[in-house]
């Protein structure tokens, strides 16, 4: 049997947890990962060593056999790679096309603007008159954000003055990221939904999820968003497969969204598997990898049902313990579902997650924090 190759440039926890899936599936699983010690390079059938920068490192990743499809677990991919995929004959899924809309939010606004997508008010900005202005004609206070390399609440800040503003803008106006300013939403709470795309047009949609931050990072995700009106999980569904036809997204992408006062409100698109997707690894009968590796590969697409009533996902946030594996003793649960990532323990990254299934809401929740908890730093707080 000839095993199809997917090569992945990013060697995160998001190329790790597609190695079981490939697996299963017959796919050889081909990373680029940014060293020996990444969270991938353990797991998958074949790595490079090499940064997507470097085109030696990718001309490595693409050399025979050659992989069927070229695939990211990150949207910082530098347009060269993209020309590379095409000088190999390599297609390249999403593609430059589509990802930059993920890449660039002052792209992603615009575009969702032209599609009459629900966006907050926002606009690029340039000078502290442009921020001030904008400040007094949505109430003081605004969301300032970094056009590009934002995550986990990184190149975000609100502020409520234009010299809030001032260091960011100067570095704009000396080559550094752009800059975007949004209104301030008053949500009720943070929604994501995912969507997967194959080439040839066929979309699968899972149940729309509440994740809840905390200091900016995705803390845990319920699936299926609790109490949500069944008009609005359909509108948000509705939504994810409009932009990811306009956008031809091919694999997966999430949508995260605000509930507010009975609307949705636009926040990001990620072209990839997504932390709010985690849950789907034990919740549904299609993980978000497995069904990304089949979009990516044009294959038929897995059903995105859910096991249970409830599934929540917990983040395991870097704490007091480093050694992660002392824990797989100690968590209780026979239930709860532990996936680490092989990350070096940094307070506050990501370096696992815990996941739960039940029929009970708020039992599922407590039992998915707690396990969480316990891996995190033996306990609760």
């Amino acid at each position: 049997m000839n095993s199809p190759i997917v090569a992945v440039v990013g060697g995160g926890q998001l190329a790790r947890m597609m190695a079981p899936a490939a697996t299963a599936l017959g796919i050889t699983l081909r990373v680029l990962v940014e060293s020996e010690q990444a969270s991938a390079a353990d797991a998958a059938h074949e790595t490079v060593v090499g940064l997507p920068t470097d085109p030696d490192a990718v001309r490595r990743l693409l050399a025979a056999p050659h992989p069927d499809v070229v695939t990211w677990e990150h949207e910082h991919i530098p347009a060269d790679v993209f020309e590379q995929c095409a000088a190999a004959g390599v297609p390249a899924r999403p593609g430059a096309e589509a990802l930059r809309y993920a890449q660039d939010k002052i792209e992603m606004r615009t575009r969702m603007d032209e599609l009459a997508m629900p966006n907050p008010a926002w606009m690029a900005v340039e000078t502290d008159a442009e921020v001030e202005a904008f400040l007094a004609d949505h109430g003081g206070e605004a969301v300032l954000k970094t056009a590009r390399g934002g995550y986990d609440g990184k190149g975000v800040r609100v502020i409520r003055a234009a010299e809030d503003a001032h260091d960011w803008l100067v570095s704009a106006a000396s080559g550094g990221p752009r800059l975007l300013i949004e209104a301030k939403v008053a949500f009720r709470r943070e929604l994501a939904v995912q969507v997967a795309r194959r080439p040839s047009g066929e979309c699968a949609v899972w149940p729309v999820v509440e994740s809840i931050q905390r200091d900016g990072v995705c803390s845990e995700v319920t699936a299926p968003a609790p109490d949500l009106a069944p008009e609005l999980a359909a509108q948000a569904r509705t939504l994810a497969v409009s932009i990811a036809q306009s956008l031809d997204v091919t694999g997966v992408l999430a949508v995260e969204l605000f509930e507010v006062e009975g609307a949705l409100i636009i926040n990001e698109l990620a072209m990839r598997p997504h932390n709010s997707g985690h849950w789907s690894i034990d919740g549904s009968a299609t993980s978000q990898f497995e069904q990304h590796l089949r979009a990516v590969l044009d294959l038929p697409l897995g059903d995105t049902a859910a096991h249970s009533p409830w599934t929540v996902m917990a983040n395991v946030l870097g704490g007091e313990r480093h050694d992660l594996a002392e824990a797989l003793g100690e968590v209780g649960d026979p239930g709860a579902k532990i996936h680490l990532y092989a990350k070096g323990v940094r307070r506050g990254r990501k370096v696992g997650h815990v996941t739960v299934t039940g029929g009970d809401r708020d039992e599922t929740y407590r039992r998915a924090v707690d396990a969480a908890a316990i891996v995190r730093d033996g306990g609760a707080e």
